[in-house]
């Protein structure tokens, strides 16, 4: 069954692509469509009747070379199947949006044919997303990493006329190289260390490879922690980290429904899924989970705060993305797996939501982006008003405080804050509280967001107003059932991703994990044992002293042996984050809810009590303001750095490598001098015989001096 749902959606692309000739556009379309509703049942199913154990599907031998053997394989567990249902569901929903509403799209001339392509790419792109969260070993994965990396670059540059879509395109592309060739060289180690690719293989080494040392540039490094740095270095390209983030706001330049299935619910999460898949990796390289909670929390508060300002609707869900994902590397980051793909789980339909609604916003004000010119469209359009208070409700985190009854992001965030809290590595004090800091700010941009485009007074263009209406169906259904998800997702599977610790162990096929009691983060310090920090607690027999970051050293990891093998995700033997989170005190709890409400006050006053309000506090903050709305200068200073040093470099290599010696010197020489010298031997060319006769007879003569002459001295 994983098969078909793996190379369905390959074939719905091929029909879109080249069948639709034959077929017809409507045809193509719609057979695509429902390929993927198809393979999104399937998936589903596959969900609902996975066992918990993990299975590995060798298909087809794809490559060999040397001591490297890579199978082309189907590796199932938990994780796979969460990625399964997210992937074909957001993209089943996805492509049915898309029929209305690539309809009759203004960016094409008339009778010019554009849908089949769009649609092709969509299905490609799903095929590359499951082959990347199918993979059996690094090397399959790393052909899903770039083939979701190809159809976003088709897919952003769509609309290939606007030279704003080309650069958006190319951009995405070659940061996304930066982070690729990161992931690549971490394969390499990897490779080096194991000398496989295979995820089995690499994981059961983990343990001693965790005493190894690798000599990497200047000198020498834990082994794991270089490879798993440079493994998270491509899941930052991906996933839009800091640093590596520049390209996803400029990615709204594609069409509406490409934002909602690549850079909100798939192909940004793939980094996310890196992380957690390798977390038999990660649990022997402390380090590095402290960089990856430091980037993610990081990660979260700029992307929070330069939504404040933005007014285009979708750059302000692009910058609410990349907070997101910053929160779900601070689970990953803290030893909180199932908390960062519970996040990942429901962040796929509440952010979907947004982005669907904000493109059926769009699509009924004529393709303005500008909220400023938006007000009053609850009334005109009602459903897609409903659907996004919804998807608002979800992401801003509403729900009953210290209750399990809340919207998907209640849940699944506050999880995340949770862990955080109860984390133990050097980072994770101070991700906790970037993390509440940056709920308040998302509940503030969120709802200023719904207020600026349906409350108040019509703004803008009035005549856009005065026709503004609701999208049809084909874009609404998507809406409801993404509704649906938001509301519930977070409810329904709470305890198995992480309120329940029994039912988190059979839900992630993970064989034995420790209970602890209430314990204080802080308990575990650098010089008491972790059982003597879990007061109490049933811990290991054989508990390991605990050190900076909250780990054992690597020598005794690899002592006390692999504990949580065989699951969807790996513990470490002193990793007790989810239970500490479970322990963590009611102010802890409570504390996204109060950021949450705080954020809804301020932008309530700002946007409905005195919207006058915001225009003067730029007034007297102007630097501040132009701060945060250009983006904290992320793009001015790589384009300082990066971007203008590399023109100066290519118009040397262009002006003065090729055109001036190329073109000029080589060329001149090839084209100038050459045919001067041939026109001249030509001229010696007679055809008679009597003259090469005499030709001869002088050379002998010449020849028969000189070496006379030579003989004589």
């Amino acid at each position: 069954m994983v098969t078909i749902i793996l190379l369905a959606p390959l074939l719905g692309a091929v029909v879109c692509g080249f069948g639709y000739r034959w077929l017809g556009e409507k045809a193509a379309i719609w057979t695509a469509t429902g390929i993927l509703f198809l393979v999104c049942l399937l998936s589903w199913i596959v969900f609902f009747t996975f066992d918990g154990v993990t299975t590995s599907v060798p298909l087809f031998r794809w490559i060999v070379s040397g001591t490297l053997a890579s199978d082309w394989g189907v590796r199932l567990d938990r994780m796979t199947a969460i990625m399964l249902i997210v992937v074909t569901t957001v993209s089943a929903l996805v492509h049915l949006y898309s029929v209305g509403y690539m309809d009759h799209d203004d960016n094409w001339k008339h009778g010019e044919s554009y849908k089949p392509r769009f649609f092709a790419y969509l299905s490609f792109f799903t095929f590359a997303m499951l082959a990347l969260v199918t993979a059996d070993n690094l090397l399959q994965m790393f052909f899903g990493w770039e083939g979701v990396g190809v159809a976003s670059y088709l897919l952003i540059g769509f609309y290939y006329r606007k030279a704003s879509a080309n650069n958006a395109a190319m951009k995405a592309f070659i940061v996304n190289r930066i982070g690729d060739f990161g992931f690549l060289l971490g394969i390499f180690t990897l490779y080096v260390l194991v000398d496989s690719v295979d995820l089995d293989t690499i994981f059961a080494a983990a343990p001693t490879l965790a005493t190894q040392q690798f000599h990497f540039l200047w000198r020498d490094w834990g082994a794991l922690e270089v490879a798993s740095v440079l493994l998270f270095i491509g899941a930052m390209g991906k996933s839009a980290q800091l640093f590596l983030h520049t390209w996803l706001p400029d990615a709204m330049e594609g069409p509406t429904p490409v934002s909602a299935l690549i850079h909100a619910a798939t192909m940004v999460t793939a980094g996310v899924f890196l992380v957690c898949r390798m977390s038999p990796v990660l649990e022997w390289a402390p380090h590095a989970l402290t960089f990856i909670t430091l980037i993610g929390a990081t990660t979260a508060f700029f992307a929070a705060t330069v939504g404040l300002v933005q007014n285009d609707i979708k750059r302000v869900i692009a910058y609410s993305t990349c907070s997101q994902l910053g929160y779900m590397f601070v689970a990953a980051g803290v030893g909180a797996y199932p908390a960062a793909m519970f996040h990942l789980f429901t962040h796929a339909f509440f952010k979907a939501l947004l982005f669907l609604c904000a493109g059926s916003v769009i699509h009924a004000m004529h393709h303005e982006q500008d909220m400023r010119n938006y007000g009053g469209l609850r009334h005109k359009i009602p459903k897609t008003f409903w659907t996004m208070m919804i998807g608002t409700l979800a992401i801003t985190g509403v729900g009953i405080p210290l209750t399990h009854i809340g919207f998907a992001g209640f849940l699944s965030k506050d999880a995340i804050i949770e862990s955080a809290w109860a984390g133990t590595n050097g980072a994770a004090s101070y991700a906790f509280w970037l993390l509440v800091i940056s709920a308040l700010f998302t509940s503030f941009y969120s709802w200023r967001l719904m207020f600026m485009t349906f409350y108040g007074k019509p703004r803008g263009d009035h005549h856009a107003h005065d026709h503004a209406h609701e999208s049809p169906n084909t874009m609404v259904i998507p809406l409801v059932v993404l509704a649906a998800g938001a509301i519930f997702a977070g409810m329904i599977w709470y305890k198995p991703f992480f309120g329940d610790h029994n039912a988190m162990n059979a839900f992630f096929g993970i064989p034995a994990h420790v209970e602890a009691e209430a314990v204080e983060p802080a308990a575990a310090t650098a010089t008491e044992p972790a059982a003597t920090a879990a007061a109490g607690a049933e811990v290991h027999a054989e508990a390991a002293p605990a050190v900076e970051g909250g780990h054992a050293p690597a020598g005794e990891h690899a002592a006390e042996g692999v504990q949580g093998t065989g699951g969807a995700v790996f513990f470490g033997p002193e990793n007790e984050t989810i239970e500490r989170a479970h322990a963590s005190p009611a102010w802890v709890k409570a504390s996204p809810f109060v950021a949450m409400l705080i954020g809804f006050l301020v932008a309530y006053w700002f946007y409905i009590v005195d919207p006058s309000r915001p225009v003067a506090l730029a007034r007297t903050q102007p630097v501040l303001y132009r701060f945060l709305l250009n983006k904290w200068y992320f793009d001015e200073v790589y384009d300082f750095l990066f971007v203008r040093p590399a023109r100066r470099v290519g118009s040397f290599l262009w002006k003065d490598g090729d055109m001036r010696t190329i073109d000029g010197f080589l060329n001149g020489v090839a084209m100038g001098i050459v045919p001067w010298f041939t026109r001249l031997a030509g001229r010696w060319q007679s055809g008679y015989l009597f003259h090469y006769a005499f030709a001869m007879v002088l050379g002998l003569v010449f020849l028969t001096l000189w070496l006379g002459l030579g003989i004589g001295r």
